[in-house]
C-alpha cells in the first residue's frame, strides 16, 4: 500500500530529469486511456458478436455525434488542466482553490445543458446523415441514453483533467480501470444474459462512468493540503470562468469542427453501405488504441509545460518537448507496428465476417504511417496549450480538418466514380485522414519553432 500510495502522490515536474518526469507522468496515462478506450471496444465486440453487424455499425455511427456534443466538458477539461498545473507549479493555493471549485460548478451547468438539447437534436442529425433505415432506432436509444446519463461522462472527464492537472495521473488511472472491469460485466450481463442490445451497452457505459466519476471526486477531497473545496469557491467567479473558457474554448472549438467533419464524412461513409459502417467503427477501434500513445504524451506534455511556465523554467520546457517527443514517436512506432502485424486477428474479434476484416485490416494499413506523424502533432501542441497558447492548435486542427480531410475526401470519391463504384473508392475515406495527419504535423513544428507560444502564459 505504501507503494502505491507514492505512485498516487502528484508529481512536480518543475525539478528533476525532464524525460523521467513525463515518463512517470504518462505512462499511468497510457494504461489510463487504453482503459477508457475498452469502454467503446467492448461495446464493439459485445454486440458485434452477440447481436450482430448492424448493431456494431449503429454503436459506431453514433460516435461522430456523441463527440459533437460533448464539446463543453472537453473545453472546460483543457481549461481546467492548464490553470491547475500552472499554479499547481507557481504554488498559488487560493487561485488553484478557485479554479477546481469553479470548474465542478461550471461542469454541472454544462451537464444540465447536453442532458436537454443533445437529447432533442439526436434524432434529427441521424436523419439528416442518410443514417440507414436498418441501424437508425439502434443509433438513436443508444445516443439518448449516453446523453441523459452524461453527468458522469462529465464529472470523470473534467475531475480527472484537474488531477492530471495536479501531477496526479495514477489516481485517474485506477478509477479508470475498476470501472472498465464494471462497464464489461455490465456489458456481459445486459446484452449477452438480459438480451438489451443497443441498449444495454448505452446503460453499461453510463453506470461505469457515473464510478469513476465518484471516486476522482473523493480523491480530490483528501487532497487539501494542496487546495481546498469549500462553497465559497464554488460559486463562480467571472475571473476565473473566463479564463477557463478562454483556455479551454479553442479546444471546444476544436473538438467541434473535428465532429463536425467527421458527420460530414460520416454522411459519405453511410453512402458506402452496412458492411462498410462496419468496417470503419473496427478501424476506429483500433486506431483508438493506436492513438493512446499520442493523447498520453500530448497530455503530459501540455501538464509538464504547465508547471514549468508557471515556476518561470523555460529552459525546462524546450528540453522537456524534444526529450518527450522523441520518446512519444519510437513509442507510437512500435505500437503500429505490432497492430499491423497482429491486424487481421484484431479485426476478428469484432466479427467473424472474413470479408468485413479483410476490409477492415486494408483501411487500417492505410493510416499506419499517419501515427507516427500524430505523435509529433500531439505532443508540440500539448506544450503550446501547457503555456497558455490554446489558438494557435486550433487554427491548425481546423484547418487540416475543413481544408484538407473534408475536401480530399469527396474529391477522390468523386474522381473514382464509375458504373461498378458509384459512389467512387471507399479509400478516400481514411486516405485523407492519412494526409490531414501529415500535414498538421509538419505545420504544428513549424509554429512551435516560431516560438509565438511563449508569450501566452497565464
Amino acid at each position: 500500500m505504501g507503494v502505491l500510495k507514492k505512485f498516487m502522490e502528484p508529481v512536480d515536474m518543475t525539478e528533476g530529469s525532464p524525460w523521467q518526469k513525463i515518463i512517470l507522468f504518462a505512462v499511468p496515462m497510457l494504461v489510463g486511456n487504453i482503459a477508457q478506450q475498452l469502454y467503446n471496444t467492448v461495446d464493439s465486440v459485445v454486440v458485434g458478436n452477440y447481436v450482430g453487424d448492424n448493431a456494431l455499425a449503429a454503436v459506431g455511427s453514433a460516435g461522430p455525434i456523441l463527440n459533437l456534443l460533448i464539446v463543453l466538458f472537453v473545453g472546460i477539461s483543457v481549461g481546467a488542466g492548464i490553470m491547475v498545473s500552472q499554479y499547481f507549479g507557481a504554488k498559488e493555493r487560493e487561485k488553484l482553490s478557485m479554479t477546481i471549485g469553479n470548474c465542478v460548478t461550471l461542469t454541472a451547468i454544462a451537464t444540465l445543458f447536453v442532458m436537454i438539447v443533445a437529447s432533442m437534436v439526436a434524432r434529427p442529425l441521424l436523419e439528416l446523415l442518410d443514417t440507414p433505415e436498418s441501424i437508425i432506432d439502434w443509433c438513436h436509444s443508444y445516443l439518448l441514453i449516453l446523453f441523459i446519463g452524461s453527468v458522469g461522462l462529465a464529472y470523470y472527464n473534467i475531475l480527472s483533467g484537474v488531477l492530471r492537472g495536479l501531477g496526479d495521473s495514477m489516481s485517474a488511472l485506477l478509477y479508470l480501470l475498476v470501472s472498465t472491469v464494471v462497464n464489461i460485466v455490465l456489458d456481459l450481463l445486459f446484452v449477452a444474459k438480459m438480451g438489451m442490445g443497443v441498449n444495454g451497452v448505452a446503460l453499461a457505459t453510463v453506470i461505469a462512468q457515473a464510478i469513476s466519476a465518484l471516486l476522482c471526486m473523493l480523491r480530490l477531497m483528501k487532497m487539501q493540503e494542496l487546495f481546498e473545496i469549500k462553497p465559497c469557491y464554488l460559486k463562480l467567479q467571472k475571473k476565473y470562468t473566463r479564463k477557463i473558457i478562454r483556455l479551454g474554448l479553442p479546444s471546444g472549438i476544436t473538438q467541434a469542427i473535428f465532429s463536425m467533419a467527421m458527420i460530414v464524412v460520416q454522411s459519405l461513409t453511410n453512402s458506402f453501405g452496412e458492411m462498410f459502417i462496419a468496417a470503419n467503427v473496427i478501424v476506429m477501434r483500433v486506431d483508438g488504441f493506436a492513438m493512446m500513445p499520442n493523447f498520453s504524451f500530448g497530455t503530459a506534455m501540455t501538464t509538464y509545460a504547465g508547471q514549468n511556465v508557471g515556476a518561470r523554467h523555460d529552459d525546462r520546457v524546450d528540453a522537456g518537448a524534444k526529450q518527450g517527443t522523441l520518446i512519444a514517436v519510437v513509442t507510437s512506432a512500435v505500437i503500429t507496428s505490432m497492430i499491423l502485424i497482429f491486424g487481421k486477428a484484431l479485426m476478428g474479434i469484432f466479427t467473424k465476417t472474413p470479408e468485413l476484416v479483410e476490409l477492415s485490416r486494408d483501411m487500417m494499413g492505410i493510416l499506419a504511417v499517419g501515427y507516427v506523424a500524430m505523435a509529433v502533432t500531439q505532443c508540440l501542441s500539448g506544450v503550446m496549450r501547457g503555456a497558455g497558447d490554446t489558438m494557435t492548435p486550433m487554427w491548425i486542427s481546423i484547418a487540416t480538418t475543413i481544408l484538407i480531410r473534408v475536401p480530399i475526401a469527396y474529391g477522390i470519391s468523386f474522381l473514382t466514380r464509375t458504373p461498378e463504384l458509384p459512389n467512387g473508392r471507399q479509400e478516400c475515406i481514411f486516405i485523407s485522414l492519412l494526409a490531414s495527419w501529415v500535414i498538421g504535423a509538419l505545420i504544428t513544428y513549424v509554429f512551435y519553432r516560431r516560438g509565438k507560444w511563449k508569450e501566452k502564459a497565464i
